[in-house]
């Protein structure tokens, strides 16, 4: 909940001018609901694509103050998150909820960016692994395998979102392994292969090209630095 229109505006206008004209990484922004269409009308000449930070799973009705994958695509949006940590634990959004999200998002025909991860007390337990299989297994592992080319995965641990904190990048690579053996297992090697993985906590331009440099980490879910478009610009260019 970050940035009013203007403010908005402002970073979009940098990133236009900024920006290469082929990046080297597949660039989103996720603004609120209020900036969505200024930024599809602002980037629909350029490579950036436009993503909402959440989405309900009807499709219209007695839903005051809900969004709908209809509502969003008629503003140009075609791609939504759904189950970031913070929906998670702040707005009770619990397994069966974001799973009736994820099919209402993919039978609009939508891409789907899934968000998992577990916390810090999981983590110290030892019980990350078990979250995370747990949290897909739930959330997305109903969906078809032909739906799986509409599905971008990100996991974020979650003591390492805005606390400073940032999981190495051996730990990011462990647990992205962990998610393709697992995908694979319960699909089939292609789609595990294919499927890419987003690492997202405190990711800033000082370690973003060593993290994405893991083999089975595909690119970055950017908080915090995505609000100053130099830092986020240099988290793109990480890529080249």
């Amino acid at each position: 909940m970050n940035n009013d229109l203007a403010e908005t505006s402002e970073l979009l206008t940098h990133l236009k001018m900024q920006l290469v004209k082929e990046p080297s990484a597949e660039v989103y922004v996720a603004p609120p609901f209020t900036s969505l269409y200024h930024a599809f009308q602002t980037l629909k000449d350029t490579p950036v694509k436009v993503a909402a930070q959440n989405v309900h799973f009807e499709k219209k009705g007695a839903y005051t103050g809900e969004i709908s994958a209809q509502m969003l695509q008629s503003v140009g949006v075609t791609t939504v998150i759904i189950g970031h940590s913070e929906r998670r634990a702040q707005f009770n959004e619990t397994s069966e909820i974001l799973a009736k999200k994820v099919s209402a998002a993919i039978e609009a025909g939508m891409m789907v960016i899934f968000c998992f991860g577990e916390e810090l007390k999981e983590r110290k337990e030892g019980a990350h692994f078990d979250v995370v299989k747990s949290q897909l297994t739930e959330g997305i592992f109903h969906l078809k395998a032909e739906d799986w080319d509409k599905v971008i995965l990100a996991y974020e641990p979650v003591w390492a979102i805005g606390t400073g904190e940032t999981a190495s990048p051996e730990q990011a690579q462990e647990v992205h392994a962990f998610v393709r053996k697992t995908i694979a297992e319960k699909y089939n090697d292609e789609i595990a292969g294919n499927v890419s993985i987003l690492y997202g906590g405190s990711v800033k331009p000082d370690n973003a090209r060593e993290i994405f440099g893991k083999e089975d980490v595909d690119g970055g879910l950017i908080g915090g630095a995505s609000l100053n478009a130099i830092d986020f610009l240099a988290i793109v260019n990480a890529f080249e």
